[in-house]
């Protein structure tokens, strides 16, 4: 219906069924026929046929009333996935943790900007959990995370974007805190903050796993979401929790974050995108993350 409507206007426009087929280069006949198809579709009649041309009924008008949005709209879509086809421009959906928008992600999306203006991104807060269901759904197109991102190597493209050194974030009460610099053996005796597994899969799996090979065992105190809640909990418990070391620059009331000497102590991130064909939009964005964050 769309390609006749699509006519209909254009006979509207010119006011006459000639000149509108020369316009759309078919025969008037033809031209005859669709509208004919049309109003029987439609159930009226749409046009009025005199001497002078051709002019529009009520019917007609209602009809470009309704459907002329609906057009409008169907061919900037067209339009669009047709430059996304082409890779000529797009709109990417990012999945990323607050955290790390100064240190990595806000830079990056301003270098795209200078080298890539047709591409736009869309960034959205979202724990690791949310960030893998989301690509799971088709709601996101990329995802940065931490080391998470392992689990869902098998399911997407994952690649490492890069490694931090770990720090531990302590109360400012904790003598620990003090010090310029500390080893995982001296947490031994401290109680750990872990986070939700479905927000943060494999996150506290990791955490215990670094623990044992310093030798010793975690001890969980609490489990919660949201690194606001996993700070004040450390605040308020005199408790532990381990993350990456560019939190050194992030202040909290009654936090303090040492790093970790621990050579095995690194904490990776991970693009991982939808398995198939990569637009060059989003070839653009893993390429530009790549280069912001190395330099």
């Amino acid at each position: 219906m769309l390609s006749r409507f699509q006519s209909l206007l254009i006979i509207l426009e010119e006011g006459s069924m000639n000149k509108a087929a020369i316009r759309l280069r078919i025969t008037q006949p033809a031209l005859s026929r669709q509208m004919q198809s049309l109003e029987h579709e439609l159930g009226g009649k749409l046009l009025e046929r005199g001497a002078h041309g051709v002019s529009p009924t009520a019917l007609c008008h209602k009809t470009v009333e309704i459907l002329q949005p609906v057009l409008e709209s169907y061919m900037r879509g067209l339009s669009e996935i047709k430059y996304e086809a082409r890779g000529e421009r797009s709109t990417i959906r990012v999945g990323y943790l607050i955290s790390t928008a100064q240190a990595m992600v806000t830079p990056a999306i301003e270098a795209l900007r200078d080298t890539h203006p047709e591409v736009k991104v869309r960034l959205l807060d979202m724990s690791p959990g949310e960030q893998i269901r989301a690509l799971e759904n088709g709601e996101i197109d990329m995802a940065i995370i931490g080391q998470e991102g392992d689990l869902a190597a098998r399911e997407f493209y994952s690649q490492k974007l890069c490694s931090y050194r770990v720090c531990a974030a302590l109360s400012s009460r904790d003598l620990l805190a003090q010090r310029e610099s500390i080893r995982l053996t001296d947490l031994a005796n401290h109680d750990f903050i872990g986070v939700d597994e479905a927000e943060v899969p494999g996150r506290n799996e990791w955490t215990s796993q670094l623990a044992k090979q310093a030798g010793f065992q975690i001890r969980f105190l609490a489990v919660t979401d949201g690194i606001t809640h996993v700070l004040s909990l450390v605040d308020s418990e005199s408790a532990v929790t381990l993350l990456p070391d560019y939190f050194l620059h992030y202040q909290h009331p009654g936090v303090r974050f040492v790093p970790l000497s621990d050579l095995g102590a690194i904490w990776d991130f991970h693009m991982i995108w939808q398995r198939g064909k990569t637009s060059r939009a989003v070839q653009a964005l893993i390429k530009t993350l790549v280069r912001t964050v190395s330099s």
